[in-house]
């Protein structure tokens, strides 16, 4: 079979769709929806542009033929329809007895991204005058072709109503964006599937004008079983040809990487000649770059090779019978991801181009078509494999006619019929019975309401009025520190002030805790008013291991109990109606140095803070660095010694064992139980604690034991700012925390005895902020929420 194979009038051409609508004709009309005030037949302008469409958009033009005293029906005829290189298939669309109202050449001849802007050009100057003659009352568009964009275009620019067909899915390529832009001109919308219901939704598109019917082409997938298939594919593969023994291929240009969709092309026709399967080939159509592929084609001997058959266009009906039937179907065309699961055959779907799209178990993917072993290995894999069916199946495995009465389209896809028991589907796709539902759905369409669309935005607080009180706020952030011991809200205001601070005890179940924070903050809001705060955002500072884009405390530390995997966002956001962001206490320590301390303006620095534990941020090229798993600048836990004391992570020798106010604090009480803390000078109660403050005096004093602990301690510390400053090589090293006045020159004495002598001119300082996890907590929001760069 040659390119120039003839379009066939064949029966099953028409017998389906005639003995389908036949049958719906016969059935008891539903009453038309009076909303229209008259009983005025609808003027629908149904526009195709190319064979993909009219396999869409043809069952539901014979519905609407089928129902004149509803309908007025206007064909408009576009695109490749017209172009004897892609087999002129306006002739199908004639030998389906629809009368073409026009005929419009609107394609510019090139196939290249220049000549698609053009034919774009060409269809809005020529649209208008068609559009004017017909006044109809609502056009319907389908898809997301280039000659789509221009039909919606002309359409809304002219004030006529759109029903837009399959909106709402994903695939791949340019068809992506155009089919969100046809989207958004569309008044009304038929989708086929859940998912692509919802995308409408998130769309802010009016729920009340979605339609979820299902995909029209399956109405007739499912009505189209044929006992003589044999012919057809003896027509068209030859007459040796075997059901289940031949391939089917259908591929397009990715328009938004050419060279490679050509040259993945050349990779599988490589493939299929290796295979050594008769294969059907059909052109591709008339995107930029398909000229190149049919160049390939022609360069490969393909037109002429003897297991392929290369034609423009197979009728519908013919080529339903042939996938059906094959071995594979290969190729990146959204008919092998879609219609074809309804038969069960293998497909194997290649590149990006139907990226995103919904699929059964039947498709097998082939992202990165870059290898032609790649592509064999597929089709080894899957030819001659048979998959269930994802369409309407009896469980004998019978397809049945649709000919039941419209189901509640509310329901799942799932029907019952009389007589016949329950007839699942795989609520993919569809159920057969899509048309019905549109058809309904045209009758109930008001042409009474108003014509401009409304979008159903989420709501949104009013925008506050440009006047002199709102100038006069102080924009302002909640920060929240979640210690070990006390739990800290705080007002802060962009230069780093802190307004008012609220403390609490920190409860010590997770229940409680999140109870007490939540009370906390709506305190804290409540009072921004009356010392005139604006609050941007509200900022959270905790220990452990965070991971800052979801909001979620993965790992905490044992200071605090019950605090892994933890969503602090959404409730505090949901409560207060206000963002947040959530990061470790070390990595606000950093960005409070960033914002308001010594680290303003420096680009690469780190922060060590010394407290409690021992924590810290690092700053690089002004960027906080989080790590792959949020496990960046773990700093207390650097080891330091092989055989040092045991750390609360469960390792041995991390500075955290040695600089720490717990690990300072172990230290005293060792001294203070062999009668060896106290000095001339220090008095303690017997129901006093023993803590670090205690040895740091004891020093002060000259005990010498505590002045050896303190000077363990900084050493340890120091040894630990030498591996980061041979790791990261900051300009800066900033000492934060309550001991930090205490460590300084210990830490400075240690680069100065092990460091690379390119290091030791780095700089080491004490944090002049007073609260650091406060205002760090409000650097989360401040910079955020007023797009500040640094």
């Amino acid at each position: 079979m040659g390119t120039n194979a003839p379009l066939r009038r064949d029966p099953l051409a028409r017998g389906p769709h005639e003995v389908y609508f036949k049958n719906l004709s016969k059935q008891k009309q539903k009453k038309v929806m009076e909303k229209n005030g008259n009983n005025h037949k609808l003027r629908v302008c149904v526009a195709t542009c190319n064979r993909a469409d009219y396999s869409k958009l043809a069952p539901i033009m014979f519905g609407i033929k089928a129902e004149p005293q509803f309908f007025e029906l206007d064909v408009v005829v576009l695109g490749s329809h017209l172009i004897d290189d892609y087999g002129n298939t306006y002739r199908m669309i004639e030998q389906d007895d629809f009368d073409i109202h026009t005929r419009l050449h609107t394609i510019v001849r090139g196939e290249d991204e220049a000549a698609m802007v053009e034919s774009v050009g060409l269809a809005l100057v020529k649209l208008p005058d068609v559009l004017n003659r017909l006044k109809p009352d609502i056009m319907i568009v389908h898809g997301d072709r280039f000659d789509a964009l221009a039909l919606a275009t002309s359409a809304a620019l002219m004030n006529i109503r759109i029903l837009h067909i399959e909106g709402g899915e994903v695939s791949g390529t340019i068809d992506d964006s155009i089919r969100h832009a046809i989207t958004k001109l569309a008044h009304y919308h038929v989708c086929c599937t859940r998912s692509a219901e919802q995308h409408l939704i998130a769309m802010c598109e009016d729920h009340d004008r979605i339609l979820l019917a299902g995909c029209p082409s399956y109405d007739k997938l499912l009505s189209a079983k044929n006992k003589d298939y044999m012919s057809i594919i003896r027509v068209w593969l030859g007459e040796d040809v075997k059901t289940r023994d031949y391939i089917v291929a259908l591929q397009h240009p990715v328009t938004t990487d050419i060279k490679h969709s050509i040259k993945m092309f050349e990779l599988t026709l490589d493939a299929l000649i290796s295979f050594n399967k008769r294969t059907l080939v059909l052109f591709p159509n008339v995107d930029a770059g398909s000229k190149e592929m049919v160049r390939v084609m022609r360069k490969k001997g393909i037109e002429h090779h003897p297991n392929f058959r290369a034609v423009k266009h197979v009728p519908f009906d013919q080529f339903i019978q042939l996938v059906a039937h094959a071995g594979c179907m290969i190729g990146n065309s959204s008919c092998g991801v879609r219609e074809v699961g309804a038969f069960g055959t293998p497909v194997i779907n290649l590149g990006t181009r139907q990226t995103g799209r919904e699929t059964g178990e039947n498709v097998l993917h082939v992202r990165d078509a870059d290898t032609q072993d790649k592509i064999l290995h597929a089709l080894q894999l899957q030819f001659g494999k048979q998959y269930p069916c994802s369409g309407l199946q009896h469980p004998d495995g019978r397809h049945p006619q649709v000919l039941m009465e419209l189901p509640d389209i509310a329901k799942p896809f799932s029907i019952i019929i009389e007589n016949h028991g329950e007839w699942e589907s795989s609520k993919i796709y569809g159920d057969g019975n899509a048309v019905p539902r549109i058809l309904k759905f045209l009758k109930s369409i008001d042409l009474k309401e108003p014509l401009q669309k409304k979008f159903c935005f989420p709501p949104v607080k009013d925008n506050i009025s440009q006047d002199i009180d709102h100038i006069l706020e102080t924009q302002s952030a909640l920060a929240v520190d979640l210690g070990g011991t006390n739990l800290r809200v705080a007002i802060v205001s962009m230069k780093g002030e802190i307004v008012k601070k609220y403390t609490q005890l920190n409860p010590k179940t997770y229940e409680d805790r999140l109870e007490l924070i939540l009370k906390m903050c709506v305190e804290a809001a409540s009072e921004a008013v009356n010392v005139n705060c604006r609050i941007l955002g509200v900022g959270i500072s905790t220990g452990g291991r965070v991971n800052p884009r979801e909001g979620i405390v993965l790992h905490s530390t044992k200071l605090i109990q019950e605090w892994s995997s933890v969503d602090l966002r959404t409730p505090i956001s949901d409560a207060l109606h206000l963002p947040v962001w959530v990061d470790n206490d070390g990595n606000c320590a950093a960005l409070a140095e960033r914002k308001f301390g010594h680290g303003k303006g420096v680009e690469n620095f780190v922060t060590l803070i010394t407290g409690t534990g021992i924590g810290g941020g690092i700053v690089h090229q002004h960027e906080l660095i989080h790590g792959s798993s949020f496990c960046a600048a773990e700093l207390g836990h650097i080891v330091v010694s092989l055989d040092g004391p045991e750390c609360l992570c469960g390792s041995q020798g991390c500075i955290e064992a040695y600089a720490s106010g717990i690990a300072l604090q172990r230290e005293a009480k060792k001294l203070h139980d062999d009668d060896l803390l106290l000095v001339e000078g220090m008095t303690m109660k017997k129901e006093d604690t023993v803590s670090a403050a205690h040895l740091i005096q004891a020093a002060k004093l000259g005990n010498t034991k505590a002045e050896s602990i303190l000077r363990t301690a900084g050493t340890a510390l120091g040894l630990g700012v030498v591996n980061i400053l041979h790791t990261v090589n900051p300009s800066l090293v900033i000492l934060s925390g309550v001991l930090a006045n205490h460590y300084v020159n210990a830490v400075k004495d240690v680069i100065n005895q092990q460091a690379l002598s390119s290091v030791k001119t780095v700089d080491v300082v004490v944090s002049n902020l007073a609260d650091p996890a406060l205002l760090g907590a409000a650097s989360l929001v401040l910079d955020y929420t007023t797009r500040r760069i640094y």
